[in-house]
C-alpha cells in the first residue's frame, strides 16, 4: 500500500516525510487552500525529493495549458485533479493523472465509470470546501468502490484511525492531510511518525 502525505509547504515537513516511509507528497496548487505553495517554492523542494518519492500536484479546474506549465515548472510528476473536471480532462498529459471525488452517502459509485484515469481518490464531501477538512465518509462506499479500479483513500484519516482504515478497506493508498498537522499546511513530526507506525 502506498502512502500520501498531502498538503507539503515547507522543505523540513517534506524531507521528514520521505525519511518516514512517504511514497508520495502533495503540493496543493489551489489558491484558496489554507495549504496552497507557489510553483517556485515547490520546485525548490522537490529538487531536494530522494528518489522513488512522487511529487503530486492538486488542481482545481485549471485549464489544460496551465497544469502542462505547471508540470514544467515545478517537476510534479502526477497531477491529481481536485474540482469538478469533466472525463476529458484526464487525457493528453505526459504524466499519471488521477481524479478526487467528494463523497457522501448519496455518491452514485457509477460516475467512477466515467473517469479513465490511473486510480480514484475517494475524499469526504463536506458543503463549501474542496478538502482537508479532517472529516471521515463510510468506508464501506470506498470497498465497494474497488470494482472500479485503484483506490486512495482520504477524508479524516489520522494517527488514531489509520489502522482501521487500512484493515476495512485495504486501498490502493492512503492520502493524508490535516491528520498529521499542528495547524494548516504545517505538519506535526510525533503525529507523521505515529501515523507511519501505525501503517
Amino acid at each position: 500500500m502506498k502512502v500520501k502525505i498531502c498538503g507539503i509547504t515547507n522543505m523540513e515537513d517534506a524531507l521528514l516525510a520521505a525519511e518516514l516511509g512517504a511514497d508520495a507528497l502533495g503540493f496543493i496548487f489551489v489558491k484558496t487552500s489554507p495549504r496552497h505553495i507557489r510553483p517556485s517554492a515547490a520546485r525548490k523542494i522537490i529538487q531536494e525529493l530522494p528518489p522513488f518519492v512522487t511529487p503530486v500536484g492538486v488542481v482545481a479546474d485549471a485549464e489544460h495549458d496551465e497544469i502542462l506549465e505547471l508540470i514544467d515548472e515545478t517537476g510534479i510528476s502526477c497531477v491529481q485533479l481536485h474540482g469538478n473536471e469533466s472525463p476529458k480532462q484526464l487525457a493528453k498529459f505526459p504524466v499519471p493523472v488521477y481524479k478526487s471525488f467528494r463523497v457522501d452517502k448519496e455518491f452514485n459509485l457509477e460516475t467512477l465509470q466515467r473517469y479513465k484515469g490511473s486510480a480514484y481518490l475517494l475524499d469526504t464531501h463536506v458543503d463549501g470546501t474542496l478538502g482537508g477538512t479532517g472529516k471521515t465518509f463510510d468506508w464501506d462506499i470506498a470497498v465497494k468502490a474497488k470494482a472500479y479500479g485503484r483506490i486512495i483513500l482520504a477524508g479524516g484519516l489520522t494517527p488514531e484511525n489509520i489502522a482501521e482504515a487500512v484493515k476495512k478497506v485495504q486501498p490502493y493508498a492512503v492520502d493524508v492531510n490535516s491528520g498529521v498537522e499542528s495547524a494548516p499546511g504545517k505538519k506535526d513530526g510525533n503525529k507523521l511518525e505515529w501515523l507511519f507506525k501505525a501503517i
